[in-house]
């Protein structure tokens, strides 16, 4: 992992195999969050790096139709479930099992 400083990058982090962009210096040493993009990088070499960000981006506008919240949309994403639902677990890469995140994929029909 190699980690960049960019005031420029939207979010407090980004995960794109093989960098971790945080937005300042503090955020380089926020643990929890560099778990959560740790995490991404782990889903993005399971699948071959393209197609996680493809399915990634399908993933977010089905929901973005679905709830009509990006908020929303992008906290049902299946890859940041797992993220957010494991980020505070620091040990948590040294147990996952592969493709971990499918455990997170959830059908509803209502």
């Amino acid at each position: 992992m190699f980690l960049v400083v960019s005031r420029f990058v939207p979010y407090s982090a980004l995960a794109i195999y093989p960098f971790v962009i945080v937005k300042n210096k503090a955020l380089a040493t926020h643990s929890e969050l560099l778990n959560h993009e740790k995490i991404h990088h782990r889903q993005q070499v399971e699948l071959l790096i393209l197609p996680f960000y493809l399915i990634y981006l399908l993933n977010y506008v089905f929901n973005l139709l679905r709830y009509k919240n990006h908020e929303q949309a992008y906290r049902q994403i299946v890859f940041e479930q797992e993220a957010f639902a494991m980020d505070k677990d620091l040990h948590y890469l040294n147990k996952r099992k592969r493709f971990a995140f499918v455990k997170w994929i959830h059908i509803k029909t209502n």
